[in-house]
């Protein structure tokens, strides 16, 4: 199949992330994929390290500009199916599926669990517009289908997977020598777009617990709540690491002793929870979005309510317990390796594409 992936947004997380490891994974069976962003965006720029091609395209900018140069790339490359992943580049997707020339199907995405409004223009852009509508996690399936009045057998839950030989458990010792994090003692970590309902600040109050006096908090990743957060941590000194955004972050999840999320809204399963997951590491995060979908409460990590420095504290002094983290980390991989590896991921997305293209 012929396959062009549209991303309007020209920030950087799982969304983007997931867009290219798809693209990169089907790439390999054989498919023609490719992606549409602005020349800006990171995603564009990230592109060559997946070894996936990409056009330039203002889509963050419903102009006419805009429809009009990615008409003509579709023209060009005449996809069998067009995914889109967010707002902007959706509704460009959209008016240009009516153009001469363009017989792709459409296929939209919806990564987050951020409540879309009702209404008829939501209804169609959802509804009439794809073939087929694709979210991250059951949860946010549901609640498409109930807001949107949607047919529940157009839409489709496929979850983002992690690659389980890439995760898995390693020499922490080593991992931490090779990173410069010797010494650091009980090592708390994060990976994750700093965003304010990732729930960083929450993790870092969390520090103030005198059970948690040695633990030290790595927050790898960058973003626009970075000048806030570090002025939060300054008390703390060096207990507070800032690694910036990481090309691999396996090292990283191999050197944690726990992976901490707290996030207090939008997501579906999280790409970075998957991997930490698979990486076999003990974690603790909130029943928002889908998480629940993937952490079971003491089966395969430990759930807190959002917004609540005390109680994530104590789920993370819990897992001080090696007996306690080891079972949980163990459960954690079998989860993923059972039901969110890449290889599934691809499989059902090659499906709904398999799909969409033959109800064009």
């Amino acid at each position: 199949m012929r396959i062009l992936h549209t991303e309007a947004s020209t920030g950087w997380g799982g969304q983007e992330i997931r867009i290219l490891d798809e693209s990169a994974g089907l790439r390999a069976r054989g498919h023609d994929v490719r992606i549409a962003a602005p020349a800006e965006a990171q995603i564009f720029t990230a592109a060559s390290r997946w070894n996936v091609p990409v056009y330039p395209v203002p889509l963050d900018r419903r102009t006419l500009g805009s429809l009009m140069s990615f008409v003509g790339i579709v023209r060009e490359f005449k996809p069998d199916i067009i995914c889109t992943h967010s707002s902007s580049d959706s509704w460009i997707a959209a008016i240009a599926d009516r153009a001469p020339g363009v017989r792709a199907a459409i296929v939209r995405t919806r990564h987050l669990s951020t409540p879309v409004r009702a209404g008829i223009l939501n209804r169609w852009l959802y509804g009439r517009v794809p073939a087929k509508v694709v979210t991250t996690g059951e949860a946010i399936r549901t609640q498409l289908i109930e807001k949107l009045s949607l047919d529940a057998a157009k839409v489709v839950s496929i979850p983002t997977g992690a690659n389980v030989e890439r995760f898995r458990p390693g020499d922490r010792a080593a991992m931490r020598a090779q990173l410069g994090l010797e010494g650091k003692g009980f090592v708390i970590g994060i990976v994750a777009t700093l965003r304010s309902w990732k729930g960083h600040r929450f993790l870092i109050s969390a520090l103030q617990d005198p059970r948690l006096a040695d633990a030290r908090l790595v927050i790898v990743g960058d973003g626009p709540q970075d000048k806030v957060l570090r002025a939060q941590a300054e008390p703390f000194g060096d207990r507070v690491v800032f690694a910036g955004q990481q090309n691999d972050v396996a090292p990283w999840l191999q050197s944690f002793d726990v992976f901490a999320l707290p996030s207090t809204g939008n997501e579906g399963v999280p790409q970075a929870l998957l991997q930490a997951m698979a990486t076999g590491l003990p974690v603790v995060s909130t029943p928002v979005g889908a998480i629940p979908e993937l952490v079971t409460d003491g089966e395969t990590g430990l759930l807190v309510p959002p917004e609540d420095p005390s109680a994530l504290a104590a789920a993370l002094v819990r897992l001080t317990d090696p007996d306690l983290a080891a079972r949980l980390g163990s459960a954690g991989r079998k989860r993923v390796v059972d039901r969110h590896t890449a290889r599934a991921m691809l499989d059902a997305m090659e499906k709904v594409f398999r799909e969409a293209a033959g109800k064009r």
